[in-house]
């Protein structure tokens, strides 16, 4: 009898998400990746198989009289050997996507979006939920801290409960398919798309979502719904109030209860604001939000405190677009004096390109003078390319500017400048998406202090 189903590319965040709700839910599900067969990403491998998730070669020897479907992510081609075994012997094939909207439009999901703070809003959703005892779901594209803690990869997990969290990726369009119950808009700034192909994405998702909420401090996404109830720091019958900042954590009030957030800045108070205002459509009390959120653990690579040497602090997070890098450099400058060694690795040519001039500016706004951008040459992962824009086009333009900036062909060069720069009471942000590596990079400036 068919009823297994195969992920191939079950290694990446999406698909590994997915395989491991299918096994949660008793199952029976089997993958393969290459970067397993390399001998990479073991981590992820191992907690797939304490799930019971059965690992293969990515070489067809997976694809059998037991295998119901195949789900494949964006990353495999026609010619892929599991592919080509399941057209053989007639195995369903869907797509990632397919499988995510399926599982959005049969729960009641909350699905987050916009374009900064998607993943974050999610996770604390997902502990106030928690806190509010109703014991939800999610599917996301950051690792939870608290998920990892329970032995889970963290960016999938499966309750008792009928809520399902899901963080609602634009970059691909896929969005327009969702389904849900409630969804939420966050924000609307240039990313992978122009404003305005995005005004029309979440346009058409707030419309097919049986609810929306939108942050009625966001212009350009209030813009867009302007008929959707709203939250805000002063709008919607909400209101924040006594707002304290530091570096690594903020306190305020959300109508007059209390909270203590383990998270900097403005932005992550207007995070966690999204969360409860959320919350509250399912009933969560704000003091249940608030027990919730004082023991939020954070989410993987999202102001992250690798450690500290000498009075040194190194951190490391997953901005990238200008509007989150904007959004962080504000929040490390709360601790007067503290000078910020932002140490940025763009993703990819076409997106450096695209947001080449905004990229500039908010690092030429965001740094304070005595600040340094320290730029290593742009991540590339491989594949068919124009590579006609460098991180050196980028720093050169800050420092004319008026910044200290400094570029490195070799990212491998970067440890021993931070050691001869660092001093007592620096910041150095370790700031970039998509490369994996990024995390341990980040450990290594820790240890090459001095």
């Amino acid at each position: 009898m068919r009823d297994t189903i195969h992920f191939s590319g079950i290694g990446g965040v999406g698909m590994s998400a997915l395989a491991q709700t299918a096994a949660m839910e008793g199952r029976a599900v089997s993958g393969s990746d290459r970067d397993f067969d390399r001998g990479r990403n073991l981590g992820v491998k191992a907690a797939l198989e304490k799930l019971g998730v059965r690992i293969f070669p990515q070489d067809g020897s997976a694809i059998n009289g037991s295998s119901a479907e195949l789900a494949l992510s964006t990353a495999i081609e026609d010619t892929n050997p599991e592919v080509l075994k399941a057209k053989e012997l007639g195995i369903k094939i869907s797509h990632r996507s397919e499988l995510l909207a399926a599982r959005v439009n049969e729960a009641d999901t909350i699905a987050v979006a916009g374009t900064s703070g998607k993943s974050t809003v999610a996770a604390m959703l997902f502990c106030v939920l928690e806190a509010g005892r109703l014991d939800p779901s999610i599917i996301t594209g950051g690792a939870l801290t608290a998920l990892q803690e329970r032995g889970l990869i963290g960016n999938a997990y499966k309750g008792k409960g009928k809520i399902l969290v899901v963080e609602a990726d634009e970059s691909d369009g896929t969005i327009v398919r969702y389904r849900a119950r409630t969804g939420v808009l966050l924000n609307i700034s240039k990313d992978h798309k122009d404003v305005e192909v995005l005004n029309k994405i979440f346009s058409e998702f707030a419309g097919n979502c049986g609810r929306a909420l939108v942050n009625a401090d966001d212009a350009p996404a209030a813009a867009v719904l302007p008929a959707a109830p709203r939250f805000g720091f002063d709008a919607g019958g909400w209101r924040v109030t006594e707002i304290n900042l530091s570096p690594f954590a903020s306190s305020f009030k959300i109508n007059g209860v209390p909270f203590e957030l383990p998270a900097p800045g403005l932005y992550n108070i207007e995070n966690a604001l999204a969360a409860c205002a959320a919350a509250a459509l399912y009933g969560v009390r704000l003091e249940d939000c608030a027990a919730g959120l004082k023991k939020f653990r954070g989410v993987e690579r999202r102001f992250v405190v690798v450690g500290e040497k000498h009075g040194v602090t190194v951190i490391d997070d997953y901005a990238h677009n200008p509007a989150k890098i904007a959004a962080l450099l504000k929040a490390l400058h709360q601790a007067p004096g503290r000078r910020v060694l932002a140490v940025y690795q763009p993703h990819g040519f076409t997106p450096t390109r695209h947001l080449k001039t905004e990229l500039i500016e908010s690092f030429a706004s965001g740094l304070n003078p005595g600040d340094m951008l320290i730029m290593p040459e742009i991540y590339y992962a491989g594949g068919t390319v124009t590579k006609n824009i460098s991180s050196k086009d980028i720093s050169d333009a800050v420092a004319a500017r008026g910044h200290s900036t400094a570029y490195y062909e070799s990212r491998a060069d970067i440890p021993a400048v931070i050691s001869k720069t660092a001093r007592p009471g620096d910041i150095v942000a370790v700031i970039g998406a998509r490369d994996a590596t990024l995390a341990a990079f980040a450990g290594q400036l820790l240890e090459a202090l001095p």
